[in-house]
């Protein structure tokens, strides 16, 4: 594979806008399913945009270990999160202009009650990318097989840095719910919602010397 065909990502939960920015114009999306599982990363956090706040999102684990492969983490549904979260993103978005189009592609995910985190992320990424019309191949790789001419974006978005201190997008406005000052880099849920099929012209817009 050239370079402008494979990149080699994290596997974020509901990843930022930032995240797509930089996949675009990729034939291929790899994640790595050996990688070892850390804490305090997007891998288990998102933003999203409420009427007063910006509001985290964050699924519990249950204790993972220092060395605990992230496809081995497990879901703690002994925490309520999961009504938290889709209580937030009806309040947020349930009068977005795109919610009651692409709502039930989300719910129809967490009916699942799946078992592993990397699985849940796995088949909520697939949906972004569908919604999106972005037409990379999602594939699962370990380190046996990662292709040396991938392009290699894993750890470069971390959650204790701002965007602007990567060089990866330039913010795009569109209206979004709330507030009159745009906030750039929410989780890609706010751009689905707010933009529906006009989001992936925003991601075009957003990258840098596009």
């Amino acid at each position: 594979m050239n370079q402008e065909k494979a990149i080699i990502t994290d596997l974020f939960y509901l990843p930022p806008i930032e995240y797509f920015v930089a996949t675009l114009g990729f034939e291929e999306i790899q994640i790595n399913q050996t990688e070892i599982f850390q804490k305090q990363t997007l891998r288990n956090r998102t933003n999203i945009l409420l009427a007063n706040k910006i509001e985290v999102l964050s699924v519990p684990v249950m204790g993972s270990s220092k060395k605990q492969f992230y496809k081995d983490v497990k879901i703690d549904y002994n925490q309520k999160w999961k009504n938290v979260h889709l209580r937030g993103i009806q309040s947020a978005y349930g009068k977005a202009p795109f919610f009651e189009y692409f709502y039930p592609y989300f719910d129809q995910i967490y009916e699942k009650n799946l078992t592993f985190l990397f699985d849940l992320n796995h088949d909520l990424l697939t949906v972004c990318l569908k919604l999106l019309r972005v037409k990379a191949n999602l594939k699962l790789v370990g380190d046996y097989d990662l292709e040396q001419e991938s392009i290699d974006l894993r750890w470069v978005i971390r959650t204790k840095e701002e965007f602007t201190q990567r060089d990866i997008m330039t913010p795009y406005d569109y209206p979004q719910m709330f507030g009159l000052d745009f906030v750039p880099n929410l989780s890609i849920l706010d751009l689905l919602f707010c933009m529906g099929p006009e989001s992936l012209q925003v991601l075009m817009h957003s990258k840098k010397n596009h």
